[in-house]
């Protein structure tokens, strides 16, 4: 037969999409829309009238979920736009590493290494100061487009 090895790579996603598409007059406020390829959560939302060409335009504001930019879209509001697919997932931190990185404990007991701490400064100190008291710390981590972050912390008590 033939020496050929071959080999296969296997990701964990099923193919799914990172978004689905919505249709924009849909889409309220305290949402989630993808605005120039960035998923963002709908701060405001305003409808103007239909004009001589027949689309009444949907004015969107939202705030990036992961670096807090302000971005604007003017979208027919008869059109679809793509939503992300957001989720939250809390873990226990077990360690912050020298260069940034944490390291995670998931619900099925292993160890999510792959994450850095957050940009937010108040947020990146608030963790590190509970870590160094020894405090039992939760993290709930935002994920959206294939991007990962930590944006909030909880204190589950002392051990």
């Amino acid at each position: 037969m033939s020496d050929v090895e071959l080999h296969f790579e296997f990701n964990a996603d099923a193919g799914a999409s990172k978004t689905f598409p919505q249709q924009a007059g849909t889409i309220r406020k305290n949402g989630y829309i993808v605005i120039k390829n960035r998923p963002c959560k709908v701060v405001e939302v305003s409808t103007s009238k239909t004009g001589k060409h027949g689309h009444a335009k949907c004015h969107f504001v939202g705030i990036d979920v992961f670096t807090g930019k302000k971005l604007e879209d003017i979208v027919p509001s008869s059109h679809n736009c793509d939503v992300p697919h957001v989720s939250r997932t809390d873990y226990q931190l077990i360690d912050i590493s020298e260069d940034g990185f944490v390291s995670l404990l998931t619900e099925s007991g292993t160890t999510k290494d792959d994450l850095r701490l957050p940009t937010d400064e108040n947020l990146v100190a608030q963790i590190k100061d509970g870590f160094a008291e020894g405090k039992d710390l939760v993290v709930s981590v935002m994920s959206a487009m294939g991007e990962e972050q930590i944006n909030s912390l909880k204190d589950i008590g002392k051990n």
